[in-house]
């Protein structure tokens, strides 16, 4: 019976992952995954729980100089902080797209390649030259291949549809397939124009890179799309990176089913390796995530604090991921457009990562009419279609003054004070807009809904203690374009550290900064600008910005590079962290950049002793190093 059972998830799992990366999915992640978990149960040397992608049928396919492996994967925060071990990790995003290697001579790019089965790619270049964010060369005449996700933003996908509705094409289910879906097309390629790349992996016998930071800083040197790349090592830094993916989930412009979690060394990773399916080094943290249908009942068009009309779709309750679901993200006008969004359509959603679930596909047409607002359903003004997006640009829209002011309660952490009472505070004309909040008085909140003086009090005096706010906090309030927390905290560790060093920021000073792209930092600054008039109301009211305190202290080992040999007293891991906690930074060779060897040794034959002897590179015992640090 079990070898029946083997044989048919075996089949199973072929054909799922076939669709996969052809585009075409069946099933969602998780459900793949358990099938995977069941058969490693069964029979864990089964070779199809070695297979890497998608057989390539092409005529076009080649070889990959190195096996584009798969990643090894966990869903408990548990798992992931038993494999890091309190080592230094490298984290990014985990992007729901297609992988790609990138192949590059003398710094012209000569190849693109798909993953593939992972031993054999198809080649791509056709495609891969309309992608925007792939350099047709790069500023080093050297020899090296890329490695990266091509994907698809939200606002890209709509465009495509439209795209493809023109040119009668039949139009992609969701952002998750389109990927596969125009890398794999053999007409009509310039809609690779609307896909996207970033990059996460460099291959080179030119050049030597000791740390997983390295690479990333070198992949923006040569000027390749990055994501936002932190290092970590604590318990508390590893649950902040997973916080911050749920909530990039639920409000990102790309879609994203996790983190990837590298180790820094790059050292390490060879003295780990890999298997036939993944590397040992790099480890995949993924949300759970379940699909469910349901059939739309009516489709809501809600005002944004930016005056977009975001549609959501009031669907027939459903259980999905241990919660009843009634409403369901549909993105933008341009996806209900292009994808004929109605009353009576049975719908895929999803929801992973215990966030707000979102549209996958429509699995059944209903006979409606698909229809949208043309005005307000706020303040009745006339709409404004805006690409992807229709959008309200009444400053005195009411739904956009209360959902600003909501944004603003929420992220200065003022309690008490819910959308419910907000929209009573509005319609009473107890507040008008952000600034007015802090003229509330306990007398005219009375006026409110089950609002008694203890209660009055409290409120008033949770807007009154507001006023003094750290700088990113207030920023963050603002919702300035590009603007969240991690953002504007990069920018203040670049020495901006007061609002008036923000509201003087040009695009030049801003592109400078790590994670700041033209783009983004063009929209960045032009909705600051914006927002100084509201910076100086606020100011006039009373509101104190702390100016942010950066740690100038003088660190006793910064600029140094330290390599670690041979006998010692202390742990090897301790001594690391010594030198980092002081500036240093530890390598794993000795080279002309290296500035001390740490050993208690007085003679050795250890290759890193003959280099420091050879290159004339200070040897220096433990207590001299910590004499040092001193």
């Amino acid at each position: 019976m079990d070898q029946q059972k083997i044989e048919r998830l075996e089949r199973e799992i072929l054909k799922h992952k076939e669709l996969y990366y052809r585009g075409k999915p069946e099933i969602s992640d998780y459900d793949y995954d358990k099938l995977e978990e069941e058969l490693t149960k069964l029979s864990p040397n089964s070779p199809v729980l070695s297979v890497v992608g998608a057989k390539v049928s092409s005529d076009q396919k080649i070889k990959h100089d190195k096996k584009m492996l798969s990643l090894d994967k966990v869903y408990e925060l548990e798992e992931l902080e038993k494999w890091a071990d309190s080592r230094e990790v490298v984290s990014t995003f985990k992007i729901d797209g297609s992988s790609c290697s990138l192949v590059y001579e003398e710094g012209v790019l000569k190849l693109a390649k798909t993953r593939g089965d992972g031993v054999y790619g198809e080649n791509i270049l056709e495609k891969a030259v309309y992608i925007p964010d792939i350099p047709k060369s790069v500023n080093q005449e050297i020899s090296f291949e890329i490695r990266g996700e091509v994907f698809c933003t939200e606002e890209n996908f709509s465009r495509i549809c439209e795209q493809m509705l023109e040119l009668k094409l039949e139009i992609p289910q969701s952002q998750r397939n389109i990927v596969a879906g125009i890398l794999g097309r053999k007409e009509n390629i310039f809609l690779a124009q609307y896909l996207n790349f970033m990059a996460f992996e460099f291959f080179s016998d030119d050049v030597n890179l000791e740390t997983e930071m390295q690479k990333f800083q070198l992949l923006e040197k040569l000027k390749f799309s990055v994501l936002e790349y932190h290092k970590s090592s604590k318990k508390n830094e590893l649950q902040k990176r997973v916080k911050e993916a749920q909530d990039f989930m639920e409000d990102g412009e790309y879609l994203i089913d996790g983190l990837v979690f590298s180790f820094n060394d790059l050292e390490l990773h060879k003295t780990l390796g890999e298997t036939g399916h993944h590397p040992r080094y790099k480890l995949a943290f993924k949300f759970r995530g379940e699909t469910k249908t349901s059939t739309i009942k009516d489709i809501e068009w809600n005002v944004s604090r930016n005056g977009v009309i975001t549609p959501v779709a009031i669907i027939e309750p459903v259980e999905i991921s241990q919660a009843v679901v009634s409403r369901v993200t549909l993105h933008n006008y341009g996806l209900v457009h292009t994808q004929n969004l109605k009353v009576g359509d049975e719908i895929e959603i999803i929801r992973s990562g215990e966030v707000i679930p979102k549209f996958l596909r429509v699995t059944k047409e209903s006979k409606g009419k698909f229809s949208y607002p043309h005005k307000c359903p706020s303040c009745d003004s006339e709409l404004k279609r805006e690409d992807i997006r229709i959008i309200c640009n009444n400053s005195k829209c009411p739904a956009k003054i209360i959902e600003e002011i909501r944004y603003f309660v929420s992220k200065m952490n003022i309690e008490d004070i819910s959308i419910k009472r907000l929209a009573e505070m509005l319609k009473h004309q107890i507040i008008t807009d952000i600034p007015s909040l802090y003229d509330v008085t306990a007398k005219k909140l009375l006026a409110l809904d089950k609002v008694k003086d203890k209660l009055a009090n409290k409120m008033v005096n949770n807007i009154q203690g507001s006023k003094d706010v750290e700088l990113v906090t207030f920023l963050t309030a603002l919702g300035i374009s590009g603007g969240g927390a991690q953002k504007c905290e990069k920018i203040i560790n670049a020495g901006y550290t007061k609002i008036e060093d923000f509201l003087s920021l040009t695009v030049e000073q801003l592109t400078a900064i790590d994670g700041f792209a033209e783009k983004s930092s063009v929209e960045f600054i032009s909705s600051l600008k914006k927002k100084k008039k509201l910076i100086e109301k606020l100011l006039k009211k009373g509101i104190k910005i702390k100016a942010a305190q950066l740690n100038n202290k003088k660190k006793t080992l910064s600029g140094k590079k330290f390599c670690i040999t041979g006998t010692l007293t202390r742990k090897r891991s301790d001594i690391q962290k010594d030198i980092k906690a002081q500036g240093g930074e530890v390598v794993s060779s000795v080279t002309g950049n290296t500035d001390f060897l740490v050993t208690n040794d007085t003679e050795s034959s250890s290759s890193k002793f003959k280099k420091a002897k050879e290159l004339e590179k200070p040897i220096i015992t433990e207590n001299q190093l910590y004499k040092m640090m001193d």
